[in-house]
């Protein structure tokens, strides 16, 4: 399976752990923070930021809650963006 496919299920549709990926990296560069200075506020290693983005790894409840303090918004606005890129697909990222 290539990369591209990887991050898609079956019907096409993005999986959650990429589409957080996806929300987490819009945030982040929204903030105008690198992935070395997300992961130095919010105790992370920036390895780790890096696979949270690229969906090679799914993050815990904890981290999700964590990682939206870190980027001052609400859990559940990152949890709304997953939901509406696994539903609708990568397009809805650019929202």
């Amino acid at each position: 399976m290539d990369r591209r496919a990887a991050g898609l299920r079956a019907e096409g549709h993005l999986s959650a752990e990429r589409a957080f990926g996806i929300t987490m990296r819009k945030i982040r560069l929204r903030r105008g923070l690198s992935q070395q200075s997300l992961a130095d506020r919010s105790g992370y290693h920036r390895t780790y930021v890096g696979l949270l983005e690229s969906g090679r790894k799914s993050p815990s409840l904890r981290t999700i809650f964590n990682l939206a303090i870190t980027l001052r918004v609400r859990p559940s606005e990152i949890l709304s963006d997953v939901e509406r890129l696994v539903r609708y697909g990568k397009g809805a990222a650019e929202d």
